[in-house]
């Protein structure tokens, strides 16, 4: 274990004398997660092993495209041709439920794996999608503290591109699921760009740094045939962005950084291997906040 990193000291506000038994107060964790109901890994498996393909998509360089999963069908994320990683939005058939990355993020860590879900927005609060196959799970943690599929970053945009260059670019994530809700809802554009949402980044390798706190990125291990897999566990519209960072090995919002298509597929299952399988409700918290 590396040694904790101390800030310097302040004149204004110098260390107490006991700074260093506080610093080793043990961590508790938040949100600890033994009561929630694990994923019906084993089923799944048994239903996708008979699931036939319904369905193909392919997010373009600097672009994006929107696809559909019904409840209890599978989709598939697949790098096709190089280095890619993607960036992925998912709501309720209605558009009513978002992706909620700040709480799967409590809930599940930083970055997810097989067995982790991606939940709803309040006030649902519900499993949306559930990851169950990835071929990169042998990667772990790497020396800086590296890992993938995270739902740290919020998606490159053109407005934090304006605040720190004051250029316009339309080709950042943000803008690519924009168009994608567009061409799948034909809502127009500024309220298309309200939909989305904080996203969980596929195949993107990321951590924070010990000295500073600060996000990172570099190179994604992901290469061609690799793919990360979902369960659906309520009917979805999706929107994938093939980020114009690439494997975001050097920066993102670029349109030099060599970029790649990325594959979506979903797969449905005949529904006799799913029994006993009912999509979850809606959270069940009565809503009146003590009022």
């Amino acid at each position: 274990m590396s040694d904790p990193v101390i800030p310097p000291a302040s004149k204004t506000f110098p260390a107490p004398a006991d700074a260093q038994a506080r610093r080793r107060i043990a961590p508790v964790i938040c949100y600890p997660t033994d009561s929630l109901p694990p994923a019906p890994l084993e089923l799944y498996a048994r239903a996708r092993k008979g699931a036939q393909k319904t369905g193909e998509w392919v997010a373009q360089p600097r672009d994006a495209s929107a696809f559909r999963v019904p409840a209890g069908s599978f989709f598939r994320i697949t790098c096709v041709e190089g280095p890619q990683v993607g960036d992925l939005n998912l709501w309720s058939a209605d558009m009513s439920e978002r992706f909620y990355s700040g709480k799967t993020r409590a809930l599940h860590g930083t970055h997810l794996g097989v067995g982790n879900r991606m939940w709803s927005s309040f006030p649902s609060l519900r499993p949306m999608a559930t990851m169950v196959a990835d071929t990169l799970a042998w990667y772990g943690a790497d020396e800086f503290g590296g890992r993938v599929h995270d739902v740290i970053g919020t998606r490159c945009d053109p407005h934090t591109h304006h605040l720190l260059s004051g250029g316009q670019y339309h080709h950042c994530c943000h803008s690519n699921l924009t168009r994608a809700v567009v061409a799948e809802t034909g809502l127009p554009v500024d309220q298309a760009a309200t939909l989305v949402h904080d996203v969980l980044n596929v195949f993107m390798c990321t951590g924070f740094t010990r000295d500073t706190g600060q996000y990172f990125m570099k190179a994604s291990p992901v290469r061609p045939g690799d793919y990360v897999e979902f369960f659906a566990e309520i009917d979805l519209v999706g929107a994938l962005s093939a980020c114009p960072g690439g494997d975001c090995g050097s920066e993102h919002s670029s349109d030099t950084a060599p970029c790649h298509p990325l594959l979506i597929e979903r797969f449905t299952p005949d529904a006799a291997a799913l029994s006993g399988w009912s999509s979850p409700a809606r959270n069940g918290y009565d809503g009146t906040h003590g009022l």
